[in-house]
């Protein structure tokens, strides 16, 4: 394999949680790029909480548009055959219900017990916190993709998020271009190291605790 790192990296590893025919939903940004590193032996159906199961990507080059097709950013997307499309009321019941399962949503901040915030940085402009309220809830599956450190170099994997929270207690798996963390009932637990990074660079760069197994696996 080619190398692959950075957001490249976080999409690919992410994808790799994806099980054959699940119910998958990509949050608006870095989540949308497991699209393009999803496993040829795996076939899931890709969500968006605006009303459609099946998405399949922007469409290429030479390709038509659909503008009434796309995803919850507003971008226009395919779908795949066997897709189907609803009304709001019935996507959020779904949702609501239980029946997604995975969630893939991009952070602020997470921290060590589960919550994040991804929706209002203070003083800035926010549309609100929309759906992901109802899906880091509903959601059997949630995984947060991040990079590990702000334009700044700050921590985003924090003991406690400063921002305001989109869910409590509901993050399963954070991947970020470090590492794999794993949230469990005795905290953060380091399982997986990118290639060519070292226990020593994931702890100081981030200011959640970390639980450091004997064995850590791979992101590749």
């Amino acid at each position: 394999m080619a190398e692959i790192k950075g957001r490249d990296l976080i999409a690919y590893r992410t994808a790799r949680f994806f099980n054959d025919g699940d119910l998958v939903n990509l949050g608006i940004g870095m989540p949308t790029k497991c699209l393009d590193y999803l496993p040829e032996d795996v076939d899931v159906w890709i969500d968006t909480e605006n009303g459609a199961i099946g998405l399949a990507g922007a469409p290429g080059e030479g390709e038509e548009i659909d503008y009434d097709v796309c995803d919850a950013a507003g971008s226009p997307s395919k779908l795949r055959p066997g897709a189907c499309c609803f009304d709001s009321f019935t996507s959020f019941g779904y949702i609501r219900g239980g029946h997604v399962d995975i969630t893939v949503l991009g952070a602020y901040e997470v921290d060590q017990e589960g919550n994040l915030a991804n929706w209002m940085v203070p003083g800035k402009t926010a549309a609100g916190m929309g759906g992901a309220m109802d899906l880091v809830a509903g959601a059997k599956k949630v995984i947060v993709m991040t990079e590990h450190c702000d334009k700044k170099g700050n921590p985003k994997i924090l003991k406690k998020c400063k921002l305001p929270l989109t869910a409590a207690h509901e993050v399963d798996v954070i991947v970020s271009e470090l590492c794999v963390l794993e949230r469990t009932e005795e905290g953060l637990v380091l399982k997986e190291l990118a290639p060519g990074v070292t226990v020593e660079e994931v702890v100081s760069k981030t200011d959640a605790e970390l639980i450091i197994p004997e064995k850590i696996g791979s992101m590749i």
